[in-house]
């Protein structure tokens, strides 16, 4: 389980989060940054895996389709915004 209300100290944006998907291995900075928050953009890059989950603020993005502790990744600066 992981929080549902993700937010980046970085970008100062919420982390969106969509089940059953990862990022297609293109994915770069300056897409998420255009494109973020509209799924209708973000689409063109996902990819359907069963029990992956796609993670993605304007500034990070993570695919995962394990179990996964995310404050291990020292890069990301995703902290719990609501509870």
């Amino acid at each position: 389980r992981t929080c549902d209300q993700l937010r980046c100290t970085a970008c100062d944006f919420r982390v969106s989060l969509f089940n059953d998907y990862i990022w297609d291995p293109s994915c770069d900075y300056l897409f998420f940054r255009n494109n973020m928050p509209e799924l209708s953009k973000l689409r063109a890059k996902m990819i359907k895996k069963r029990g992956a989950r796609a993670y993605a603020c304007q500034c990070s993005w993570r695919s995962i389709d394990e179990l996964t502790d995310l404050q291990t990744e020292q890069q990301l600066r995703w902290v719990c915004g609501k509870h």
